[in-house]
């Protein structure tokens, strides 16, 4: 399957990352496709490049560090947009159905045992994303908490400030 694979990886990758831009809304898609400079469009750029190395991964054998790499350089984004977790790791799993399509005639001369290994390699990479996810959301998270705090604590040493108090008692939890 990987040979397979490797033979019309451009036209795969530029697939998948097509189906990935659908679930964006149709002006936004439309941008990610277009512009092409990873300055103007770095969350385009981003993407397609995580993109790109996964399918490098998935071809030539993971290299674990590699892989949580690309992997990671998408699902930041995703993570942060405001989609569910099946929607921002679900593009992994849009792979498997882009190669059924581009290779469907010669996935027919593959042993099923050769497919079905080939397609637990992607379910671990959704898997993995999905950790990834979980991950970013959880820092996601933390970065409002602390956020929260800071303002919290940037009003009441304002409001200290207004009424005169210097900090000669005891700081009451509001």
């Amino acid at each position: 399957m990987e040979d397979l694979v490797l033979q019309r990886k451009n036209l795969i990758l530029q697939k998948w990352f097509q189906q990935l831009l659908e679930t964006y809304p149709q002006e936004t898609a439309r941008f990610l496709l277009k512009e092409k400079d990873q300055f103007a469009n770095p969350v385009g750029h981003s993407i397609y490049e995580g993109m790109k190395g996964l399918l490098e991964q998935l071809i030539n054998g993971p290299d674990k560090e590699k892989l949580y790499a690309s992997i990671e350089q998408m699902i930041k984004i995703r993570a942060v947009q405001e989609y569910s977790p099946s929607q921002a790791i679900g593009f992994v799993f849009m792979l498997k159905k882009v190669i059924r399509e581009e290779l469907a005639a010669e996935i027919r001369q593959v042993s099923c045992q050769d497919l079905l290994a080939f397609d637990s390699k992607i379910d671990e990479i959704g898997l993995l994303s999905f950790d990834i996810y979980a991950e970013c959301r959880e820092r996601v998270c933390q970065i409002r908490i602390d956020e929260m705090k800071n303002r919290t604590q940037r009003v009441v040493q304002r409001i200290n400030m207004l009424v005169g108090y210097a900090g000669d008692e005891p700081e009451q939890d509001l």
